[in-house]
């Protein structure tokens, strides 16, 4: 089944208001910042978001969270992000902070069929025992907390039940994908991308480039196309557009004041 669609705006032209979607990329690195553009361009807005991070530098899902599209984020790190912290602490968002782990293992298992599992990650803490601000009153006070999660003992040790995530919709970037939607991913992209896509109902991947069924080795598939519906090549530049979150230049270390001159200055200086 040729599942190509032609543009990101047809790709994304189902997502209603309210929708739930996991988004994959770790940081700015494997993040479908074009599908994502494309639900910004709808004005489609209320959304449940399951990702790592909420974006950053104004880049991926920074882009709708400063536009007031999402209502609701599941993830496990803030960054550097001020506008979600704002949000978060002005009462205008609401979110559930989870190991992260603990996240990659509820797509992994959603995607999988599996409705629950037990980890050691969180017992002891408001992971387990409730309590986390989940959204505040805009006034310091916390409007909705987090419930308690049921915690069990095995072989002398506590684990916490934590739910699979399974989501309306699921947006992911990959390296390379066939028409079929077989995904390989690039390195750290690999992270919660394939993840995603495996709880996604309807998962939507944008690939820097396509090529047909048959091309990809099967034994370098990271994800199967029965995960995959819909698939959108980007242009060379879309593919090549990629940021740097943090850059740092160290200047190379000079040499030791004690060491040696190279060998061809002491030809120099025997031959004068």
């Amino acid at each position: 089944m040729d599942k190509v669609v032609a543009t990101a705006l047809e790709a994304v032209a189902d997502v209603p208001d309210g929708a739930t979607l996991t988004v994959g990329g770790f940081g700015l690195s494997g993040v479908p910042n074009v599908l994502i553009q494309a639900l910004y361009e709808r004005g489609v807005s209320g959304l449940g978001v399951v990702s790592n991070n909420c974006g950053a530098m104004e880049s991926g899902l920074a882009v709708l969270l400063a536009a007031g599209r999402i209502a609701r984020v599941t993830g496990s790190y803030i960054g550097a992000n001020k506008e979600f912290a704002r949000q978060y602490l002005a009462g205008e968002l609401e979110v559930e902070m989870i190991p992260q782990g603990t996240l990659a293992e509820r797509l992994r298992a959603g995607g999988a069929g599996i409705p629950a599992f037990f980890t050691p990650a969180g017992v002891g803490t408001q992971v387990a025992d409730g309590g986390l601000p989940w959204r505040y009153d805009g006034d310091g006070g916390v409007a909705l907390a987090s419930p308690p999660k049921e915690v069990r003992e095995f072989d002398g040790t506590e684990y916490v039940l934590e739910r699979g995530i399974r989501t309306d919709f699921a947006l992911v970037r990959a390296a390379k994908g066939d028409r079929h939607g077989n995904l390989v991913f690039n390195k750290s992209s690999r992270n919660f991308n394939p993840l995603s896509a495996m709880a996604g109902k309807v998962t939507i991947a944008e690939v820097e480039e396509l090529v047909e069924p048959g091309e990809i080795d099967p034994d370098e598939v990271h994800l199967p196309g029965i995960f995959v519906q819909r698939v959108i090549a980007l242009t060379p530049e879309q593919a090549a557009d990629k940021k740097i979150e943090k850059r740092t230049v160290s200047a190379p270390p000079a040499p030791p004041a004690s060491a040696a001159p190279p060998a061809s200055a002491a030809r120099a200086t025997v031959s004068e």
